[in-house]
């Protein structure tokens, strides 16, 4: 009886063996994937030296979850001092222009795993109330982050507003600036939606664009009108140049970053100095939102909020052409201010 067994126990144990072998090879050839697929990237550049300070890239990818607890309040003294983290004030400001995309453009460059975002606008340097607050109560709205992290924010009211560039000049002169523009007239109307659905919701009306673009009186552009006076992009920007020479400053292709979003990413990545690390991977297109929406990893999705992308209503075609020529002249001096050409009308 015993040696009609031992033939089934001898192929029991080989196929153990078999199955035992099989799994260790599988582990190895797994951990060897995963390093081949993240790989200890260091960031180099303006974040220090090589060495025993480098951050890997891959560790702050792995924490963004733990960073999101402590943006939320939820971390102790103890837990931010053993990981190292800090509340820094921003090397980098989207300082405008609104409705030009300063949203879509904070949350693209924060799926680069070196930027740390501010969730909100902080309107520190436009209003007199928060700005008499104090630098440390800025710093103190900032996110938390790794030293070799940079931290960016975004108040779209920056860029228009007379006192803020003397007031970010004293904070910080040699900060990196960040302006992302649409054609201006486009700008204008989504800038008139915005208002027009704000005011829906609170069951008040609301004149139509074309009675608050144009002046009735002489019929030509009415410049007190604010989405008017926004899209004159030149006027606002050499109020800046007597402060920052225009090296500081980047502009950003507001249209082509709703079509072409990468192309544009890359560009704000090596402005800042930043390793290229957002890939075609990062972003993929929604057919129904009718957009671009960010993926962090194979977990982490995220598109924008519905407010964005707005339905524009009809405006009568001659204001749009009136419109357009009016802008013409301020857009050629844009142009050749910042040395970037826009197909705009």
């Amino acid at each position: 009886m015993l040696f009609k067994q031992q033939p089934l126990l001898r192929q029991k144990l080989f196929v153990l063996g078999s199955l035992a072998i099989g799994s260790l090879l599988y582990l190895v050839a797994r951990v060897g994937s995963l390093d081949r697929l993240q790989p200890l990237c260091p960031i180099d550049g303006r974040f220090g030296p090589r060495g025993q300070d480098e951050i890997p890239l891959r560790a702050l990818q792995f924490k963004r979850g733990l960073l999101h607890e402590f943006r939320k309040g939820n971390a102790t003294k103890e837990q931010i001092r053993l990981h190292n983290l800090v509340q820094q004030l921003p090397k980098a400001i989207i300082i405008g222009v609104r409705k030009g995309g300063t949203r879509a453009l904070l949350e693209m460059l924060n799926l680069h795993p070196a930027v740390v975002k501010a969730s909100q606008e902080i309107h520190f340097f436009d209003n007199d109330e928060n700005y008499a607050k104090g630098i440390e109560w800025y710093r103190k709205k900032m996110p938390f982050s790794y030293p070799h992290q940079i931290t960016i924010e975004k108040s779209p009211a920056y860029f228009i507003t007379e006192e803020v560039p003397e007031r970010i000049y004293k904070m910080n002169s040699s900060i990196k600036l960040l302006i992302i523009v649409r054609e201006p007239t486009t700008r204008a109307i989504s800038d008139y939606t915005q208002v027009l659905e704000g005011k829906e919701r609170k069951n008040k009306t609301y004149y139509k664009f074309e009675k608050l673009a144009i002046d009735p009186n002489t019929c030509e552009v009415n410049t007190k009108y604010k989405a008017v006076r926004t899209s004159i992009y030149t006027k606002h920007l050499e109020r800046w140049l007597k402060y920052f020479p225009i090296e500081q400053f980047h502009i950003v292709d507001g249209d082509r970053l709703i079509t072409e979003p990468l192309p544009e990413l890359q560009l704000v990545e090596k402005f800042l100095n930043l390793p290229p690390r957002i890939s075609q991977y990062n972003l993929y297109f929604n057919a129904t939102r009718g957009f671009y929406c960010l993926r962090f990893n194979i977990v982490f999705n995220k598109c924008l909020a519905g407010s964005k992308g707005r339905i524009h209503p009809e405006v009568d075609t001659s204001v749009i052409t009136k419109l357009r020529k009016f802008f013409h002249p301020f857009n050629q001096k844009f142009y050749q201010i910042t040395g970037r050409t826009f197909n705009w009308p």
